[in-house]
């Protein structure tokens, strides 16, 4: 499986940790960085990049990591495509992936070690999206522009 992955200086070290991890897995890992720590560096950058390349992708998946998650995950979710979910156990992981086709997971290097991030990851991996009508007319709701700038109302 193809991931994009990044980070900001709070998520730099868990970030190469999980490389490795997915890496060992047999997983094509592309990391877009930082590729050095530089304290205080913004978190936009990666989950900008991220996003994009997931979205030009459409079979890929993204891993961002920042210091509470929050941050990243409101970043890539300003595109259209990119459904970045922030998941702090495997529970949150198994839902984001099943009822809304999340193809960004965002964790917090701040609440969670790297054992704990390996088991969100596996989970988020293996879990399909249950393509019901529901959560599939929900999806689709979420990159119609139209939807987006107000130019329909929805019940």
């Amino acid at each position: 499986m193809r991931l994009y992955i990044g980070s900001d200086y709070r998520g730099f070290a868990l970030k190469q940790k999980m490389s490795e991890y997915l890496s060992q897995q047999g997983h094509e890992v592309i990391d877009l960085g930082p590729k050095e720590y530089r304290e205080g560096d913004d978190y936009n950058t990666a989950a900008t990049g991220v996003a994009l390349d997931v979205r030009a992708d459409e079979k890929a998946f993204g891993i961002l990591i920042c210091e509470s998650a929050h941050g990243m995950t409101i970043q890539a979710n300003r595109f259209l495509k990119v459904r970045a979910a922030h998941c702090e156990n495997e529970e949150s992981a198994r839902l984001a992936r099943e009822h809304d086709d999340a193809n960004v997971l965002c964790l917090s290097a701040h609440f969670l070690n790297e054992s704990a991030m390996e088991k969100i990851i596996d989970v988020f991996l293996a879990t399909q999206f249950e393509p019901l009508e529901r959560r599939v007319r929900r999806v689709k709701k979420l990159d119609d522009t139209t939807y987006l700038t107000g130019g329909q109302v929805y019940d």
